[in-house]
């Protein structure tokens, strides 16, 4: 089974994405803010992290270039997510390093499909 950690500081929108994708059947790790995504990132084996660009203590930003610099996590797909769809965030996220952007609200059919395109599927449970 596929391992993704989610960081997401809103309870409601964490809950949402981790449901949707543990009835993908997808292994789901959540943490509420980029430190603690770090922490539990450092020791787990991931195929793909989403992270919310605005979190407390790190956000998404800071988040992907510290977990950029583990080898670990070199080719592993990073995710975004972001309620603030202004104009240029997307591009300045896809710059940045981040395999795909989501948007907020999160249409439950685009996020697993962009998570299958990522992790090539599911893979064996």
């Amino acid at each position: 089974m596929k391992r993704i950690l989610i960081a997401e500081d809103r309870p409601a929108s964490r809950e949402l994405i981790c449901t949707v994708l543990e009835s993908a059947g997808y292994e789901v790790i959540e943490a509420e803010d980029g430190q603690e995504a770090l922490d539990k990132a450092s020791g787990q084996q991931l195929d793909l992290v989403l992270l919310d660009l605005q979190m407390p203590k790190i956000d998404g930003f800071g988040a992907l270039c510290l977990l950029r610099k583990d080898p670990r996590f070199e080719k592993i797909p990073i995710v975004a997510l972001t309620a603030s769809a202004m104009q240029g965030d997307r591009e300045r996220a896809l710059k940045a390093g981040f395999a795909a952007y989501i948007a907020k609200p999160v249409d439950v059919s685009m996020l697993r499909s962009e998570i299958d395109r990522l992790t090539g599927g599911r893979g064996p449970a």
